[in-house]
Formats: structure tokens, sequence, C-alpha cells
């Protein structure tokens, strides 16, 4: 096996290295992330703004590490921050087109599987390298797919600004094409990695299993009506403006 390959119980044969901040927590002993993690249940869909702003606000106030899956209002395209703004809206003027606080190229979204894992600052995964923190939870999510998926040992020569048509890295591969990607920010307050699945089906009821898989234990709870009301709020003065969105253009 590659470096970075899964073995057949979906784990990492040589991945995080010995002195990780997390070898504690996961490796080759155990197969989960965390020991608590909360999975925030947002049943309504939301706009592009909104689902980028909710993010943000999270960061800022989670105490244990989340995860979030995405519902969109309408068809859009996320772009990562260091991208520019008018090729996309120019390729995709049907989209609702929103600015990522994340890196990465275009993505679709809208019949994708778009999620969130939000991990505290005090938690010793959020100090993780980005590489293996990408690289951990892609292996899992590959675990809770339950077969088919690869590894990208490295990442492609790039050919378009989609991100779905570049595999980077620990990115997940179906018979040669990409699945599932994400981008990650880390700042002051913790970890951010965004990440989309594509091109395959998942069963209802996914986000539990994965939440399952990524830690010992899962609390499911709602989202609260001062986050909503901040991320409204964060939406509108940042990611649903134009300064945001053409900041490189």
């Amino acid at each position: 096996m590659t470096p970075g390959s899964l073995n057949a119980n979906g784990q990492i044969d040589r991945g995080l290295r010995k002195d990780s901040p997390s070898g504690a927590v996961w490796g080759q002993t155990r197969q989960v992330l965390f020991e608590e993690l909360d999975l925030l249940n947002d049943p309504e869909p939301r706009e592009a703004a909104f689902n980028m702003a909710l993010d943000e606000v999270l960061l800022a106030r989670v105490r244990r590490p989340l995860l979030r899956v995405y519902r969109w209002m309408r068809p859009a395209v996320s772009f990562g921050y260091f991208e520019s703004w008018e090729p996309v809206v120019a390729a995709y003027p049907e989209r609702e087109a929103v600015r990522r606080w994340t890196g990465g190229g275009v993505v679709l979204h809208g019949e994708d599987w778009t999620y969130s894992v939000i991990v505290p600052r005090d938690h010793p995964f959020a100090r993780e390298r980005a590489t293996e923190a990408y690289l951990a939870l892609h292996s899992l999510l590959a675990t809770a797919v339950a077969g088919g998926l690869e590894l990208t040992p490295e990442a492609a020569e790039k050919r378009s600004r989609a991100c779905f048509e570049n595999p980077a890295q620990h990115d997940l591969l179906r018979d040669g094409q990409k699945v599932a990607g994400a981008a990650q920010r880390r700042t002051r307050f913790g970890m951010l990695h965004q990440g989309s699945v594509q091109g395959i089906t998942l069963p209802c009821g996914f986000a539990e299993k994965f939440a399952a898989i990524l830690a010992s234990r899962f609390f499911a709870r709602d989202v609260t009506a001062d986050v909503v009301e901040a991320a409204r709020d964060l939406a509108a003065a940042k990611y649903g403006t134009e300064e945001w969105s053409r900041r490189i253009r």
C-alpha cells in the first residue's frame, strides 16, 4: 500500500505523523477523530450567502467539534477565497454565486451533499497540519460511504477553475472521477473544513452515519434562533455584498 492508502478497515496505514497532536485520538488503534461531536439539525434550505455566514458564526461559537450538513434554497455556485469573481458569474449566470471563506476552486451546489466539520481551537485536531486533517476526514468519509472510493495520492495537474475537474491530494475518487473535495481555513477560533460530495448516491441518514464514524458519541441539536440571526446579519454585511464577492475580479 502507498502512504495514505486505506486498509480493509477504512483506516490509514501511514498518514498522520507520530508527533501528531491528535495522534492519541485517531490512528491505527481508533477510527474516530473526536470523543464527542454535535450534529447540527438545520432543515430549512438557505441562501448561499447565509450558508457561508452560518459556518463563520458557528466557528466563533462552538465548544466541541460539530458536523453541519447544508441545504440550498436554489442552485448555487461557491468559489474559493482567492478565486476571481467575474469568470464564475460569466460561466454560471443562472446560479446564486458566493465567495467562500475557505480556498479551493469553483463548486456547484444544489444536487451535491455539502457539509462542514468545525473544530474549536482548544481541540488537538484543530492544530493538525492541513494535509493531515484533510487526509483524516476524507478517509473517514470514505469509510462512511462504505466502499469503492480511493484517495488521490497527489494533486493532478490543474485543468480548470472547476474544483471537481482538478483532484487535489487526498481527494476521493470513484473510477478515476473526483467525487469528494474540500477546503479548510484556520482562525483564532479553530478550524473550518467545508466539503462537497458529488456524483454518487448517498443513503438517507448519511449525516448520522458519518457523525457516528467521526466520533465516539454524537448529539443531534437544532440551530438556535440567536445563531440564525447572527448568520443573517453576517450574510448581509459580508457574504452577500458586492465588496466581498468582487474582492478579486
